[in-house]
């Protein structure tokens, strides 16, 4: 591959920070926010931990890698943390700031990683199939295979 393909444009470049500013906010809220200003009492530090932190770890390879792939899958984990920021916007009034930065770093999050993966993938020339195109290629190889 040449440079020209791999190299990142602008607009690339721009989702990416966007996803990284989500993903590090929330790497660095969620601790603070779950053992420093508002510890979960009844709950133990490995349970709260592993609900609230271990999820985030998952993609951190990945994303140090810059795999667009791994970008992509992780949108499925920041859903964790829409549905937890929501809920706590109805049960949680006096931790409204956290819920907030939660949204914001969750929602910042989604948009980056969903458009990095997307214009990285163009980028360099990663291509998932439309499933109609798949299926006439998998039957035209088994009618092939027929004769």
């Amino acid at each position: 591959m040449s440079s020209a393909v791999t190299a990142k444009k602008t607009i690339t470049k721009r989702f990416q920070r966007t996803a990284l500013f989500g993903y590090i906010g929330l790497l660095t809220l969620m601790p603070l926010w779950m053992f420093v200003f508002f510890p979960r009492d009844g709950h133990s530090i490995g349970f709260i931990f592993a609900l609230y932190i271990l999820p985030l770890l998952l993609p951190l390879k990945g994303i140090i890698q810059d795999k667009p792939y791994t970008y992509a899958w992780a949108n499925f984990i920041v859903m964790i943390y829409f549905i937890h920021g929501f809920t706590l916007l109805w049960v949680a009034q006096d931790e409204l700031i956290f819920v907030l930065l939660e949204l914001l770093f969750a929602s910042s999050m989604f948009i980056g990683c969903t458009y990095y993966a997307r214009h990285r993938g163009q980028e360099l020339g990663l291509k998932i199939g439309k499933l109609k195109e798949e299926l006439a290629q998998e039957k035209a190889a088994h009618e092939y295979h027929k004769k």
